[in-house]
């Protein structure tokens, strides 16, 4: 690691500000080149596999969520149903605003 001298207490506002803009240039130079070399080593280990590194991101996408079973109906409307996850519905709302539990709406 290299050891700059730098007699900070000597230098004026501008050249503080452009000091600090070149370490800000020089640190993302940095984090750039990390960045790559990252990617590079990744993509060696994949190819090295048999695969390429954008076939193995999209395996990861792959994955999805599946629907929620419905634990609650609608007394009046028994289409209409919640699974007990997210916002709750109007009609859940307004059955537990009229004095009813979840418990009373459960399927």
């Amino acid at each position: 690691m290299r050891r700059l001298a730098v007699n900070i207490d000597a230098l004026s506002l501008n050249e503080l500000k452009t000091l600090r803009a070149q370490v800000d240039r020089a640190i993302a130079s940095y984090e750039d080149r990390r960045k790559k070399e990252a990617l590079a080593e990744l993509e060696e280990v994949a190819r090295k596999m048999g695969f390429s590194l954008p076939e193995l991101m999209a395996i990861q996408g792959e994955r999805k969520r599946k629907p929620g079973t419905a634990k609650y109906a609608n007394p009046a409307d028994p289409s209409q149903t919640w699974t007990g996850r997210g916002r709750k519905p109007n009609w859940v709302t307004q059955a537990l605003d009229a004095g009813k539990s979840l418990s009373d709406l459960a399927i």
